[in-house]
């Protein structure tokens, strides 16, 4: 299940990398055209210039104006194309997770990517699974000591999978903005004169507690399952 779950990370990976590349490309291309181009294609609505870039017909007869339109037909079709991928990879991860981290997905805060992310984190490296700090600092949420003078500080852990950090700082965000307890506890440690990244690698660490033995027990579950 790891590593049915790992192919599919690494696929929407890099299709997401592609995609943003894509789109990057295609506002690179427009930044650079001729004014009336630019006026009627560059858009903040990605959706909206993805759109008008696909419609295009014809900006001009010159070699300039035909490339530049069927570049951008090109781009936006491309990033079409991998839209579609990444529903389809994301279909698969709702699936598989759905059957294999049920407990996982249905703590608050956690989707499909998210149990997806955890669960390859700790199946790679069963041996730090011992206790719930071992897991907190193969995630690197582990406290490290910034303090200086009388202010007590922890700053950033640079160590650990960055991908599994990363899947708890969104579960962190998600509950700072929608869960009441949460926001309790964000407005208390606020008024203790905590930043807000202080306070998210706070709640980070908390929340790694409170997903291990959930993790422990899916996985376990799922070894059941295949034998």
């Amino acid at each position: 299940v790891v590593e049915a779950l790992r192919y599919l990370l690494v696929a929407r990976r890099s299709a997401v990398k592609a995609r943003t590349q894509a789109i990057n490309q295609i506002r690179a291309l427009l930044v650079t055209a001729p004014h009336r181009v630019r006026e009627g294609y560059l858009v903040p609505s990605t959706s909206k210039c993805i759109s008008l870039c696909s419609n295009i017909t014809s900006l001009g007869e010159s070699t300039l104006l035909d490339t530049l339109s069927s570049m951008l037909r090109l781009l936006a079709a491309r990033w079409l194309n991998l839209t579609e991928e990444l529903k389809l990879i994301e279909k698969q991860l709702k699936k598989l997770t759905k059957s294999s981290a049920s407990q996982l997905i249905s703590r608050y805060g956690v989707g499909p990517y998210v149990a997806a992310t955890l669960l390859v984190t700790a199946g790679d490296n069963p041996e730090r699974l011992c206790k719930e700090s071992s897991f907190a600092a193969l995630c690197g949420v582990n406290p490290v000591d910034a303090s200086s003078g009388k202010k007590q500080r922890h700053g950033l852990n640079r160590g650990g999978s960055r991908e599994a950090n990363n899947a708890l700082w969104t579960v962190a965000l998600i509950r700072m903005r929608s869960d009441a307890r949460t926001r309790q506890y964000t407005d208390k440690r606020t008024s203790e004169g905590l930043t807000t990244k202080e306070i998210q690698r706070c709640l980070k660490r908390y929340i790694a507690r409170e997903l291990f033995p959930v993790i422990l027990s899916d996985l376990g579950r799922s070894r059941n399952i295949l034998t």
